[in-house]
């Protein structure tokens, strides 16, 4: 079973500086002690309210960041792909910058009885005048070492603060949710009652991210490092 060697990652985070607010500072609070088993799933649909997947919608995110005009679309697929005997949902990520696609991503995700959504994954290509230039990043829970993390809570709090990939060296971020009952505009429309988390790693210390959630809908509005926003802008069908 992976109980054994996710107290051990536990273990570990308790003693590694996460980043926080203030350029740096300590992220209050312990890691969530979650443990990933694959006897806690059901292979059931993706209904979390701040994170559902329903199959067939896709989610499609636009902004200006540094890097021009980009836009993010998430195609809930009919694919499937079971890892450490756990059938996940795929999700197929692409990502442009002024209309040139610069990556390309299947991400596996699975939720557990409790309502808990868990990342296992990802295979992810970096693209560069329509040629694959890299695949780092890329992980899969239970190969070298890199283990299962929480993309979002089934019973969310503020203050909580949990992994949400862990493979040493390649992917390490963390999220701490530091607000509950928000208000987001985008494009799309005026979302209330949205869920902020702020997002870091080990990997970049001090470097700070967040996300916003709304319920029923997910993920509406991704701020970067640089304070640049992704909003949504479309949820189709």
């Amino acid at each position: 079973m992976r109980n054994v060697s996710c107290l051990a990652l536990l273990l570990s985070l308790a003693l590694v500086p996460a980043c926080g607010g203030g350029g740096g500072a300590p992220v209050p609070g312990p890691v969530l002690p979650l443990a990933f088993n694959p006897a806690n799933f059901a292979g059931g649909p993706i209904d979390n309210p701040f994170f559902p997947l329903p199959v067939g919608t896709t989610f499609t995110h636009a902004g200006t960041t540094d890097d021009g005009e980009v836009e993010t679309t998430n195609e809930v697929t009919t694919d499937v792909k079971v890892i450490l005997g756990v059938t996940c949902v795929v999700v197929h990520a692409l990502e442009t910058h002024d209309g040139e696609l610069v990556e390309d991503t299947l991400d596996w995700f699975a939720q557990d009885v409790f309502g808990n959504v868990w990342y296992l994954g990802e295979d992810s290509k970096d693209i560069e005048n329509g040629v694959v230039v890299s695949t780092e990043g890329s992980w899969e829970a239970g190969v070298a070492g890199a283990q299962a993390g929480i993309i979002m809570l089934a019973s969310p709090g503020v203050g909580q603060v949990y992994h949400q990939e862990f493979a040493v060296g390649i992917a390490e971020d963390m999220a701490r949710i530091v607000g509950l009952g928000g208000t987001q505009t985008t494009p799309l429309d005026v979302f209330t009652g949205c869920l902020a988390t702020e997002e870091f790693t080990p990997l970049e210390p001090g470097v700070l991210s967040g996300k916003h959630y709304a319920a029923g809908v997910g993920l509406v509005v991704d701020v970067n490092a640089d304070g640049s926003r992704l909003e949504l802008v479309s949820v189709t069908p």
